[in-house]
């Protein structure tokens, strides 16, 4: 296969992250997700929990969207300077991580606005995963082991979290088709057949 990066994006308990894993494995090249999370720590200074967790921060943080506006989408990924906000930095870090893997080699990557990040490079195939609500609670519930009392208000503050975070930080849409090459709703075709389906449309393109 000619060098290809596949950017993931997923919503919270649609199996993107297992679609990605086994994705990766079937194709033989390297797959990151966390990996990210740790890189991005390394070269920011900030740690790696605070950026694993920013998301879901940005789901009822008024002052999450305020500090973020400034960001232009249109900037280049490079380290900020001095005063800007955490979240800011945090996320350019991650830019700049995600630049660097897929420069490197084919690759698949899961979240973190890869997508986007990735948008103006020719070999980027960006996917959208995506299932029916009650299918994604049975997964976090018997999956991930979310307590059931809780699932549904975990399942929609993640939601809103990247809802928020993708907004703030590239101007767009979280979850729009039109910034997608193909989006794949796994309530019916499940995991296996996200992944058979990605790898026949890469075949084709």
């Amino acid at each position: 296969m000619e060098k290809k990066v596949i950017a993931i994006s997923r919503a919270f308990g649609s199996g993107g992250r297992l679609i990605g894993k086994k994705l990766a494995e079937e194709l033989g090249i390297p797959f990151y997700d966390k990996a990210i999370i740790e890189k991005a720590s390394e070269k920011s200074g900030i740690s790696a929990d605070y950026i694993d967790r920013l998301e879901e921060r940005a789901s009822n943080s008024f002052l999450f969207n305020l500090v973020t506006t400034a960001y232009s989408s249109d900037a280049s990924y490079t380290m900020p300077e001095y005063g800007d906000s955490l979240s800011r930095v945090a996320f350019t870090a991650q830019a700049n991580v995600i630049r660097e893997l897929a420069e490197h080699s084919s690759c698949v990557i899961v979240g973190r606005c890869a997508g986007y990040i990735l948008r103006e490079m020719p070999k980027c195939v960006k996917v959208f995963i995506y299932a029916d609500k009650d299918v994604r609670l049975k997964r976090i519930i018997e999956e991930y082991g979310e307590d059931p009392a809780t699932a549904t208000n975990r399942l929609n503050r993640l939601d809103k979290g990247r809802i928020n975070y993708y907004k703030s930080f590239t101007g767009e849409n979280w979850g729009d088709p039109a910034d997608h090459d193909l989006c794949v709703n796994t309530t019916k075709c499940g995991v296996d057949g996200a992944v058979a389906t990605i790898k026949a449309f890469l075949t084709g393109i």
